[in-house]
C-alpha cells in the first residue's frame, strides 16, 4: 500500500523560494470619516483583496502604522496616521540588542553602537561586528544592497557612528571629512579633575609595535592631534568632561586624557586605575554632518549611558 502524499506546507507571504522579489509597499493616509480600526481601514482601502489575504498581511508582519509593524487587526487609528501594506513580504525591521538604528535613508545609516562591539572586522574576527550586522539587515531588504565604512569607533566606545549605503556617499564623506563633519562630541568620565576646567590638548600621536598609541613632540614621528575639552561636572573621585575633536586620530581622546594625568575611567590600557562600571567610560554623544547627497544639515544626539551619571 502506497503511503499518502502530503501536500507541501504553504509558505508565509513573501518567503516563498525563488528569485528575489522587491518590496511592493502601498501607502494610505487616514482621513476623517475613514474606518478607525486597522483591519476595517485596509479592507476599505483595498476592496479587491480577500479578507483572508488582509488578515495574512497582518499576521505575517506586512502592515505598518507609522514606523511600527503591527499585527493587531483592531488597532485604533486616528486622522493623519500613515498605514503601509507590503504585499510582497514582511517588513524588514532592524532589531539588535547592541545596536540602535537612529536614522536610515537611501544613502546613509546612523546608529548608536553599544560598547564592546567592533565597528568592523579584523583579520581574526569577521562576524558579529556593527558592519556585518547592518550588512546582513540590508541584504535581507535587497540582496543588491551594499554597505561601506565611513569612520569607526573603538570597540569599547559607545555612541553614534554612520555608514554609507553607496560609493558616492562614502567617497563624498571621506574625501571631505573635515568640511562635511560639523560637530563630533564625546562625553567621558575621567579620574580626578582637569585643571583648568576647559582647554586644548595638542600632541603628535605615534603607534608602537604593540599597537599602543602614544604622544610625541616630534612631528616627524607622529600625526598632529588636537582635542578640545570642557568639564561638565567636577567631583571626586570622578569628573565628567565633554570632548570634541579637531582631528580624528586613533585612540586620540584616550591618549590625551592619559597625558593630562586624568585617564578615562575603565581605560586600563591608557593608565586608568579603576573600572567602576566595568567598561570604558567614553561615549560618542553628538554627530552633526552635511548629508553627502542632499546636503542637508544632519544633527544627531543620544543619551548618556546610565552608569555615567551615577559616577559623578
Amino acid at each position: 500500500m502506497k503511503s499518502p502524499k502530503h501536500k507541501p506546507l504553504s509558505a508565509k507571504p513573501g518567503t516563498r523560494p525563488g528569485t528575489f522579489k522587491p518590496d511592493n509597499i502601498i501607502t494610505f493616509s487616514v482621513a476623517e470619516g475613514d474606518p478607525t480600526t486597522l483591519l476595517e481601514f485596509i479592507a476599505a482601502k483595498m476592496p479587491d483583496s480577500r479578507r483572508t489575504t488582509l488578515k495574512d498581511y497582518l499576521k505575517y508582519h506586512q502592515v505598518m502604522v507609522g514606523s511600527n509593524v503591527t499585527t493587531a487587526f483592531n488597532r485604533e487609528l486616528a486622522p493623519g496616521d500613515e498605514v503601509k501594506v507590503n504585499t510582497t513580504r514582511e517588513f524588514q525591521v532592524f532589531s539588535h540588542p547592541r545596536i540602535k538604528l537612529v536614522y536610515e535613508d537611501d544613502d546613509i545609516i546612523v546608529i548608536e553602537k553599544g560598547y564592546g562591539l567592533l565597528s568592523m572586522g579584523t583579520d581574526k574576527i569577521k562576524d558579529g561586528t556593527a558592519y556585518s550586522i547592518l550588512r546582513e539587515y540590508l541584504k535581507r531588504k535587497d540582496p543588491r544592497n551594499k554597505l561601506f565604512i565611513v569612520h569607526r569607533l573603538d570597540r569599547d566606545t559607545s555612541g553614534l557612528m554612520m555608514f554609507a549605503k553607496n560609493m558616492k556617499a562614502k567617497e563624498t564623506m571621506q574625501h571631505n571629512w573635515n568640511n562635511m563633519v560639523l560637530e563630533r562630541k564625546y562625553v567621558a568620565v575621567i579620574e580626578g579633575n582637569l585643571e583648568p576646567e576647559e582647554g586644548t590638548i595638542r600632541s603628535y600621536l605615534a603607534e608602537n609595535s604593540a599597537h599602543e598609541v602614544y604622544s610625541t613632540n616630534d612631528p616627524e614621528k607622529g600625526q598632529l592631534a588636537v582635542t578640545y575639552y570642557k568639564t561638565l561636572k567636577a567631583g571626586k573621585p570622578y569628573s565628567m568632561v565633554e570632548l570634541s575633536l579637531a582631528t580624528g586620530r586613533k585612540n586620540q581622546i584616550r591618549v590625551h586624557m592619559k597625558d593630562s594625568g586624568h585617564p578615562i575611567a575603565g581605560d586600563r590600557r591608557y593608565g586608568a586605575k579603576s573600572s567602576p562600571i566595568h567598561r570604558l567610560c567614553l561615549h560618542a554623544r553628538t554627530l552633526r554632518f552635511v548629508h553627502p547627497v542632499t546636503r542637508r544639515d544632519m544633527n544627531f544626539s543620544c543619551p548618556l549611558p546610565s552608569g555615567f551619571n551615577r559616577l559623578v
